[in-house]
């Protein structure tokens, strides 16, 4: 199957050597295709219609975060062929400022998958159809799967029972043990009840 993968990719690569930046297969035997951003939707309609292909199935559309790097987004587009039963990994580098063609004319799916990388990870789709957000609340500030969003988010959400309505709030941190010491737990405590028969049965 790897040799197979291989092969593939080399297929893919040879005929968009303009668009492909490069093809891996990696160690568990799944192909991945870097692609230039502005060709992804000539690429996914290359995987799902050529005959070597047939992509036909997008199972997802996700990003991930490298905040170290000067693109640090990646997308990410996961593909099946039931035909071949292979599966491709297809990504595309990005930042913050710079949107990806989306890929809702390709495959229609995508939609709902792209809504979801904008409102996580703050990605841009140009052309999207609707692209707001789709997990998180309409009011809601930041794109919280980004390694820089603070653990607790900026605003808490309370249900208030003088007005009625939920209302939204600063976070505050009043809980005793968000002051860490940084010490562990389990070290330097005393003998714990019971541990006298774990002494008397060596």
């Amino acid at each position: 199957m790897t040799q197979a993968l291989k092969d593939l990719g080399d297929y893919i690569a040879a005929a968009l050597p303009n668009d492909v930046l490069e093809t891996e297969v990696n160690r568990v035997g799944e192909l991945t295709v870097l692609v230039r951003t502005p060709s992804i939707a000539k690429v996914l309609t290359f995987l799902r219609d050529d005959t070597t292909c047939l992509f036909k199935q997008l199972v997802d559309v996700c990003g991930v975060d490298y905040p170290g790097r000067e693109l640090r987004f990646d997308v990410v587009y996961h593909l099946l062929s039931m035909k071949h039963n292979q599966r491709v990994r297809v990504k595309v580098h990005t930042d913050e400022d710079t949107a990806v063609p989306s890929a809702t004319g390709v495959f229609s799916s995508a939609g709902w998958f792209e809504r979801e990388t904008w409102d996580m990870y703050g990605v841009v789709f140009s052309d999207h159809p609707d692209l707001r957000r789709i997990l998180t609340d309409y009011g809601f500030e930041g794109h919280p799967l980004r390694k820089d969003f603070p653990l607790t988010g900026y605003v808490e959400l309370r249900y208030d029972e003088e007005q009625k309505r939920c209302v939204y709030e600063p976070v505050k941190l009043t809980q005793d043990f968000r002051n860490f010491d940084f010490l562990s737990p389990w070290e330097g405590q005393g003998p714990l009840p019971g541990d006298e028969k774990a002494e008397g049965s060596r």
